[in-house]
């Protein structure tokens, strides 16, 4: 049974950091590319980063780079989004997803920025 389940979100104030991880079961995580992923209240859902499967390559949208980072630990079957110098505009819906010739996504984890 596929499993991706993320935490760590939560409210946090503007200028503050939050770390979400990601935990995978059920497939060959190390074969996997995987991503975070954020929709807001009306708003469509969209790529935040991705990491390649062993780690070597990730790419950001623009709207977070130098903020966010992406990494992974095969050996753990966990993905991580360190977010630092958070706006109010990352309020978001965070899902992870797993991408390979399978699609997976976890349930989210809610991430809210405000004062």
């Amino acid at each position: 049974q596929v499993q991706l389940v993320e935490s760590g979100g939560g409210l946090v104030q503007p200028g503050g950091s939050l770390r979400l991880s990601c935990a995978a079961s059920g497939f060959t995580f190390s074969t996997y590319v995987m991503s975070w992923y954020r929709q807001a209240p009306g708003k469509e859902r969209e790529l935040v980063a991705r990491i390649t499967s062993a780690g070597g390559s990730t790419n950001y949208a623009d709207s977070v780079k130098g903020r966010f980072t992406i990494s992974r630990d095969n050996a753990k079957n966990m993905v991580y989004l360190q977010m630092n110098s958070l706006k109010p505009e990352d309020t978001a819906v965070y899902y992870c997803n797993a991408r390979n010739v399978w699609n997976y996504w976890g349930k989210g984890t809610l991430v809210t920025v405000s004062s």
